[in-house]
């Protein structure tokens, strides 16, 4: 009987021990490899759905920083005009090369002393032809500095880049040489060796009660996009991508000047005209060439913040903020307008020291009258 017992005994307990080790291994286990799957799809998801708000909010930070850079470039243009009583001017060309740009000669306003020390203004900073400019000697190293103050944080572009072999800092921050119009009797705003209704020009003397218009109604620089790499073609239809890293080249159209005139209408163009043109860029055969950084004529945008070139250092309101039409370069000026990385629109500086970001839905006719010192737009403060 005894034996019988331990036998039923040993026959009802091992089952049951074996139940309890395997529910004791299933529980110290961990996950199966389908809970696993499941738990990295579920943080997959959460990632997706969190990277574009994260992405969203540097963004954001990235264009107060920007809109806070341009401020302070404002401040030193108004600073400037209080202490000479006139806007900077930017340099005459000699021949075909580039003067001293006006951002050179606000340095000392925005706490850039040290380099503006190193500069004379009695001196040529540019040498060459406009197909192979150069830093004059004495400029080479002082030219390839970045200056902090001018650079957008928004616009990936390199600090510093090389044309023609040389390295210079870029610059986001443009000036307003006006609307870039033409009323068909002579007047084309777009020429900027000669007089403007913007507050700069050739050896221009601005002062601030010429700005009839109202500096708070006046747009007087904005931000613009960067060039990169080397000048290139893309076919009709396939442009760079948005926004463009590249200027177009609009020589075709246009006679070398000064002044600067259509090809097609040497003695009256009108905005029109001018209209005609560029808003035709993406199917027309002729301009299909784009100027990059490194354009050994310096026709790239924000290259050099030293080259008193429109590409480098002006712009003009042509065209509205982030306009889907790009730069047009045409020999020494172009058709310009505020260029960003910003989604909506850009930052513009207004004559009373105020930073928006302007709507990519601005009316273009209302944009050009806030580039105008003295049109007489009626322009409300909204």
């Amino acid at each position: 009987m005894s034996t019988v017992r331990k036998k039923t005994v040993g026959r009802g307990f091992r089952p049951d021990h074996r139940k309890h080790e395997k529910r004791e291994g299933r529980a110290n286990g961990g996950f199966t490899l389908v809970e696993l799957l499941v738990v990295i799809a579920i943080i997959g998801v959460l990632v997706g759905l969190l990277l574009p708000a994260v992405q969203s909010t540097r963004e954001s930070a990235r264009r107060m920083s920007c809109g806070s850079k341009l401020r302070q470039f404002g401040l030193s243009l108004l600073n400037y005009e209080s202490a000479k009583r006139v806007f900077p001017p930017t340099d005459i060309r000699t021949g075909s090369t580039a003067g001293w740009s006006l951002h050179a000669r606000l340095l000392p306003y925005v706490e850039e002393a040290t380099i503006a020390d190193r500069l004379d203004f009695t001196k040529t900073p540019f040498t060459g032809p406009y197909t192979g400019q150069a830093p004059a000697a004495d400029f080479v190293a002082i030219f390839a500095t970045p200056i902090t103050v001018l650079l957008c944080p928004s616009d990936p572009a390199p600090a510093v880049q090389k044309s023609n072999g040389y390295a210079y800092g870029g610059n986001n921050y443009m000036v307003s040489i006006g609307s870039a119009t033409a009323d068909g009797s002579g007047k084309a705003y777009w020429d900027f060796s000669k007089p403007t209704d913007g507050i700069v020009y050739e050896n221009s003397k601005v002062k601030v009660s010429q700005v009839t218009d109202g500096l708070s109604k006046t747009v007087i620089a904005s931000e613009a996009v960067r060039s990169i790499g080397d000048d290139t073609t893309f076919p009709v239809g396939s442009p760079p991508s948005f926004p463009y890293q590249y200027t177009l080249n609009g020589s075709t159209y246009f006679n070398a000047g000064p002044p600067l005139t259509l090809k097609t209408n040497t003695t009256t163009p009108t905005t029109a005209d001018i209209d005609a043109k560029v808003t035709t860029w993406a199917t027309d055969s002729a301009v299909t060439g784009w100027r990059g950084a490194s354009s050994a004529a310096m026709r790239g945008r924000g290259l050099a913040w030293a080259a008193t070139t429109q590409g480098n250092t002006l712009t003009n309101g042509f065209l509205p903020p982030n306009s889907r039409i790009p730069d047009y370069v045409a020999h020494w000026s172009g058709f310009f307008g505020p260029k960003s990385f910003h989604p909506g629109g850009a930052n513009v500086l207004f004559g009373d020291g105020r930073v928006v970001v302007l709507s990519e839905n601005t009316d273009t006719t209302l944009h050009r009258g806030l580039h105008s010192i003295n049109g007489g737009e009626a322009v409300s403060n909204d």
